[in-house]
């Protein structure tokens, strides 16, 4: 059965919010998503540096390819303890403060990546950036989704998957002509400004009323949305819903818990089966392998590609609500991938690529005739991969996961998503390699053309729509189903 669409209780267009002023609101956010812009930073890293580590005169610290998969996709690792830990502080210290307790791992482990003498050193560094990056990306999802109003939540939901990808961008143009040391340093620096500007926000007022904190609940909202809007209204829709008892095991056999909590999971699987962490983690060797003269330039254009469209997304998410940014997204980026298969088919034709376990650094088979005559085929591909999963893919499952969980839950259902999602990322990124050994280059690709499609079912059968609804407004819609 199709999934039905949240139905509004205040308007086709979402609750009206009269009196409300969004400028407090928006400050709180951009301190927030400084901390997606600096696990944006983390994820790009890998890169620029690994091309520079793979060449690298002192041997302690020079990467072999297994050793470069490791370096790529440790952080994932780190990321998917980081969501296990969020799940747990964000419940029992608050959103503010788990955001701000998350730029210790970042600083600690870029000072660990900075005075590395050895490969391991390297390893334990991107280990404690991933840490952070987990916590990060459960945090500041749910922190803002807490802090806004309907009318603005999925645009300002979404502009911590465009955090994500500025910082991405940043560390790919960074990387051009800083050195791997020096690019660790710069990447160092949101968070500590995160953890400066975090501490003049507020607490989230669902949070605050969950604890009993009436009054501070309505000093945060006053803060954010300003002195004339209907806090005590909000107040007491919040309160009505918080007053349950605390979450207990056999609250999951509760379709309003376990339902949104499959939908949430079954999200972050598909998200990272597309292969987009795989392609962005290895993004100038890709393009390297494809024979483009200056890979690292190519790579800055596709970060760039990815910070236009999210912006789009952002921009569009709360007119044209969550599904249809999903069905746009999975097609577009069905097509690119079936695409970038046939471009190593065509390039690739005779090499047996299953009895080559360094298959993907090594692709020389083809002949250069072949590979210059049809290269534009593997930019179009990639950028219009890019450019689709920026759209709705990268940006919506976070927004949704984010919306869709009720109070008492959110915290351990969102720590059970994040675990998911670098959990499959991590798969993903470290086994990239052995796929393109076992399945070839154009297979590999072919299978994430297929889950691409499988998305797109997903959404259709399964997600809920949740533009212009309250938190608790969606809460109740599952309830009600």
């Amino acid at each position: 059965m199709a999934a039905e669409e949240v139905r509004p209780l205040l308007g086709p267009q979402g609750p009206l919010r009269p009196g409300v002023q969004n400028k407090r609101l928006y400050l709180a956010a951009f301190a927030a998503v400084l901390g997606p812009l600096s696990f944006g930073f983390v994820l790009g890293y890998s890169s620029p540096v690994i091309p520079e580590l793979r060449k690298i005169d002192n041997p302690k610290l020079r990467l072999d390819s297994n050793q470069a998969s490791w370096f790529g996709s440790v952080v994932t690792l780190g990321a998917a303890a980081g969501g296990i830990l969020g799940g747990y502080l964000v419940d029992k210290v608050g959103r503010k403060l788990s955001l701000m307790l998350c730029s210790i791992p970042y600083v600690f482990g870029y000072v660990v990546i900075i005075s590395a003498q050895n490969i391991w050193m390297l390893y334990f560094g991107r280990l404690l950036t991933g840490l952070a990056s987990g916590i990060t990306s459960l945090v500041v999802p749910v922190y803002i989704s807490e802090v806004s109003h309907p009318t603005v939540r999925g645009m300002l939901g979404s502009c911590v998957q465009l955090m994500v990808v500025t910082g991405i961008l940043g560390a790919y143009v960074a990387g051009i002509t800083l050195k791997w040391r020096w690019l660790a340093v710069l990447c160092s620096f949101p968070c500590c400004i995160m953890l400066l500007f975090m501490s003049f926000m507020p607490e989230t007022p669902r949070f605050l009323l969950n604890q009993n904190k009436r009054s501070e609940a309505i000093a945060a909202l006053q803060f954010l949305w300003g002195p004339h809007a209907d806090y005590e209204g909000d107040c007491r829709q919040i309160e009505a819903d918080v007053q349950e008892e605390g979450l207990n095991l056999c609250d999951f056999k509760n379709p309003s818990v376990y339902r949104p909590l499959l939908i949430g999971v079954a999200l972050m699987f598909f998200q990272q089966v597309t292969g987009i962490n795989a392609v962005m983690f290895y993004a100038e060797t890709i393009f390297e392998d494809a024979n483009f003269k200056d890979s690292r330039m190519a790579s800055v254009v596709v970060g760039s590609i990815q910070v236009c469209f999210t912006a789009v997304a952002a921009l569009i998410i709360d007119k044209t609500g969550r599904k249809v940014l999903l069905y746009i997204s999975g097609i577009i980026m069905a097509l690119s991938t079936a695409l970038f298969g046939l471009y190593f088919k065509m390039v690739l034709p005779n090499q047996n690529n299953s009895s080559n376990p360094d298959v993907w650094f090594t692709l020389n088979s083809a002949t250069p005739e072949t590979e210059s005559s049809i290269s534009w085929l593997a930019v179009v591909s990639l950028g219009l991969f890019v450019a689709g999963f920026a759209l709705g893919w990268g940006p919506v499952p976070w927004l949704v996961i984010s919306e869709i969980f009720p109070l008492k839950a959110r915290g351990i259902s969102s720590g059970v998503c994040v675990l998911t999602n670098w959990f499959m990322a991590f798969l993903v990124t470290k086994e990239f390699n052995d796929f393109i050994g076992f399945l070839t280059p154009y297979g590999t690709f072919w299978l994430f053309s297929v889950f691409c499609c499988l998305n797109v079912t997903f959404t259709a059968f399964y997600v809920p729509e949740t533009k212009g609804q309250t938190l608790e407004q969606i809460e109740a819609y599952f309830r009600r189903s």
